[in-house]
Order: structure tokens, then C-alpha cells, then sequence
């Protein structure tokens, strides 16, 4: 079984982290997405509704699995039973930051990140602009699935 994590915060999750993650179901047998706790990172939203607005984006695939996790990331693909772990690059400054987690990833585990690069019509999306337009009363459900609803 080709089984893979999809990690991040996902504070929210965003149109950008949804095209990635349907758009890899196709390498994989199950893709877990590992809401990450980082306690020096301040979240605007929970982790239960974290948890809950990619939960009720997928409530109906079978393939995708949903869990929170705190510390390493190659620690809890350990722990699901994960070979690959998935990633989303925008943009040049992306792919290097990434580029340099894999490298010591593989290096600490033979667990090997997967880069997918982002659509063209969702790569301007990052949660970071999502929560500004949120905290500014802007229009941000053009950019988030219909389950980030709060």
C-alpha cells in the first residue's frame, strides 16, 4: 500500500491545499493529513476546526484520512506507516525551504517528499492571505472550500 502524509498547519485550509491534495490521490493508496501542532506558531483557528473543515471537505473519500500530530513529521509517518510525504510548491522561494526539509528527511529516515506543484489558478493562494482577508472582513470564500465555514 502506497501511503502517504500531506502536513501542515492549515490555518485555514485553502482552494491551493485542496487542488494538491486531489490532485495527488492518484499516486496514492491513502493520503492521512496531518494537521501539525506547532506550540510556537498562533493559529487563528483551532485545531478541532482545523481538523473539522478538511474532514467535511472529504467526508465521502475513502482514501484520505485526517489526524492531528505534534513533532517531527518523519516521526508521525513512522508511526501511520507512511513512505512519502506530500508538498505543494507556489513559487521559487517554496521550493528551496522545501527542498531543504526533504533533503534532511531523507536523510534521517528513507522517507521521500513528493513536490506537486501548484495549479495555476490557485498558486497566489496562501493561508496567510486567506487570514488577512478574514481579519480584514474581505472576501475570502473565493479562496477556501465551502467546508471552511466558521
Amino acid at each position: 500500500m502506497r501511503k502517504a502524509i500531506f502536513p501542515g498547519s492549515f490555518d485555514p485550509f485553502t482552494l491551493g491545499h485542496y487542488d494538491i491534495l486531489k490532485r495527488s490521490l492518484s499516486l496514492f493508496d491513502e493520503i492521512i493529513v496531518g494537521v501539525g501542532r506547532n506550540n510556537q506558531k498562533k493559529t487563528m483557528f483551532s485545531e478541532k476546526q482545523r481538523l473539522s473543515f478538511i474532514e467535511n471537505c472529504f467526508k465521502d473519500d475513502k482514501k484520505i484520512k485526517v489526524e492531528a500530530y505534534q513533532g517531527l513529521t518523519i516521526d508521525f509517518c513512522k508511526k501511520v506507516g507512511a513512505s512519502f510525504i506530500v508538498r505543494g510548491i507556489r513559487n521559487n522561494g517554496d521550493f528551496e525551504f522545501e527542498k531543504a526539509i526533504a533533503r534532511t528527511n531523507r536523510k534521517l529516515s528513507k522517507i521521500e517528499t513528493i513536490f506537486l506543484l501548484t495549479s495555476a489558478k490557485t498558486s497566489f493562494i496562501s493561508s496567510s492571505i486567506v487570514r488577512e482577508l478574514i481579519l480584514n472582513n474581505g472576501d475570502y470564500k473565493q479562496l477556501v472550500p465551502n467546508s471552511v465555514d466558521f
